[in-house]
């Protein structure tokens, strides 16, 4: 962001208007970085007055043929004058962090991971949570019993139709 600052000491932060504690990162050199990026089709704000991310948009974004730019604010944000560069504007939860570092990393990890030859077997998308509107059954591993934790009889059971049964009835529908 340096690189695009408006003077020569590489500012790209300043305080807010109006008062109050913390930087704001500038509108001129985010502006400046993205008119120096090549054209791309979506260009997200990381912001908790955005809209909340969810499985479906980043399945949408997933099938975005161009590029994805993601900006992340430090501290107390960017100059709200930035939304109007934003194709979106997106919240990952209501909850503080320090900066979008983080935010930009579930997005790149939940979008990634959807692409084409990422996850060989495709079977492992369709069934996970959120994918169908609910969240996975309970699962295990061995041993079949630990501490007197036993694995349900019917996942034991070599029955594909009850284990199929089982598993639907105990996933959460959103």
């Amino acid at each position: 962001m340096r690189d695009y600052s408006v003077d020569k000491h590489g500012t790209v932060d300043n305080k807010p208007y109006g008062g109050g504690v913390g930087m704001i990162l500038m509108v001129e050199p985010i502006y400046k970085a993205l008119n120096q990026l090549p054209k791309t089709d979506s260009v997200i704000l990381l912001s908790p007055r955005g809209k909340r991310y969810t499985q479906e948009r980043a399945e949408n974004l997933a099938k975005t043929k161009g590029s994805i730019t993601l900006i992340c604010g430090r501290y107390e944000g960017v100059d709200a004058r930035v939304e109007n560069y934003c194709t979106d504007i997106v919240s990952v939860g209501d909850y503080v962090l320090s900066g979008g570092e983080i935010p930009a990393l579930v997005i790149m990890e939940s979008v990634v991971r959807l692409l084409d030859g990422i996850i060989e077997n495709k079977e492992a998308i369709k069934d996970e949570s959120f994918a169908n509107g609910s969240i996975e059954y309970p699962q295990y591993t061995r041993p079949e019993e630990f501490k007197g934790m036993k694995v349900p009889n019917t996942l034991l059971s070599g029955d594909h139709k009850k284990i199929n049964e089982w598993r639907e009835k105990n996933s959460t529908i959103l």
